[in-house]
């Protein structure tokens, strides 16, 4: 996985903005149900979307719409500043998977991103992201969710531990070195809305 991260980007009051958490199939990768994950740290999508916009803006074109499913946001805002222009957000109920973003852009096309939910422990959000950015995966938002917190996303630390060791040691037919992930992650640092006022 190769991680990409920009120049933090301070706002007036001198204070570094946070990275947007996100990771992205491999550029050119046959199409796939998802196009990567995205990780924001809360439910507002008022203060969340205009830092992921802006980072796919330059990445993906212009971004001109975005759905979600609005069980998952409280309030959707019908817009976002972004750039210097602005994106309209949108939503449907029974169409669009309760764990996924639905981005559009009038020259290039649309992409699918999986929400990993903001409370989401870190490792088990990097395997989320991991694994929607995997062009091999034909999972959707919510199958992903489903698997991870399934037997082997409620294990205990501890256990992930033993396990690991049992493995390194040659335990239950241990396979090789585990290749790497195939998605690449992308982290930039952005100004949050509330952080430019």
């Amino acid at each position: 996985m190769t991680a990409t991260i920009s120049r933090p980007v301070t706002p007036e009051g001198g204070l570094p903005a946070p990275a947007v958490r996100l990771s992205l199939a491999p550029a050119g990768s046959a199409p796939a149900l998802l196009d990567g994950a995205w990780w924001p740290r809360s439910r507002d999508l008022g203060a969340e979307l205009p830092a992921l916009a802006a980072v796919l803006d330059p990445l993906w074109g212009r971004i001109t719409r975005i759905t979600v499913q609005p069980t998952q946001w409280p309030p959707v805002p019908r817009k976002v500043s972004v750039a210097g222009h602005v994106v309209k957000v949108g939503w449907f109920l029974a169409e669009q998977d309760p764990h996924e973003l639905l981005l559009l852009s009038y020259r290039t096309g649309r992409w699918n991103l999986l929400v990993v939910p903001p409370g989401t422990l870190p490792a088990t959000a990097a395997r989320l992201m991991a694994a929607a950015s995997d062009p091999q995966r034909t999972a959707t938002g919510s199958e992903l969710l489903a698997e991870a917190a399934g037997p082997r996303g409620s294990t205990t630390e501890t256990d992930r531990t033993r396990e690991a060791v049992w493995d390194s040691e040659g335990g239950s037919g241990a396979p090789g070195p585990a290749a790497p992930p195939r998605g690449r992650a992308v982290t930039a640092v952005v100004p949050n809305q509330s952080q430019r006022a």
